[in-house]
């Protein structure tokens, strides 16, 4: 009886270890729950989420980032053109106060990791530093997570 619930014990605080969120603040930024998706084996790329909100008044600018987790990792966005969706590097993306960017699987903006150094595992977690024109580097610990399960967390964010 005391092992059940011992064991019920810890899987609840798995389990709630794995809901929680993460996010911190660089002076005026807010970066809201950086997390990727799991990878299958011998996936050469993967995407990457983060949601970005200036809370002052100067815009802020991601001119790039990079990872020990990729070769590279570029700023793309994904929009529907001609009845296809369609994939695109972007050379900067720029939040401006009051107008947070929130990157999804699925559409919209994400981090394109490229040429992974191995598959993304469920559960681990991996650095990437993001690179801003005005507010230098904000390293960040990303989240390895199904789609769902990072989308809902960083969700979660919204409403502080």
């Amino acid at each position: 009886m005391i092992r059940l619930a011992t064991a019920a014990l810890l899987a609840a605080g798995l389990m709630s270890g794995l809901a929680q969120a993460h996010e911190l603040r660089h002076d005026d930024l807010r970066i809201a729950h950086p997390f990727a998706t799991p990878t299958p084996p011998g996936a050469v790329s993967a995407g990457a989420y983060v949601d970005l909100e200036v809370t002052g008044e100067t815009p802020a600018t991601l001119v790039g980032a990079h990872s020990p987790a990729s070769e590279a990792v570029e700023i793309h966005t994904m929009e529907m053109a001609d009845g296809t969706m369609r994939m695109r590097p972007l050379p900067e993306l720029t939040i401006a106060p009051g107008a947070p960017v929130r990157m999804r699987p699925g559409g919209g903006h994400h981090l394109m990791l490229i040429e992974l150094a191995a598959p993304l595992r469920e559960g681990e977690r991996f650095p990437l530093t993001l690179e801003f024109a005005e507010r230098g580097e904000v390293e960040v610990e990303v989240w390895i997570q199904e789609a769902s399960e990072g989308s809902a967390a960083a969700d979660g964010h919204h409403g502080h």
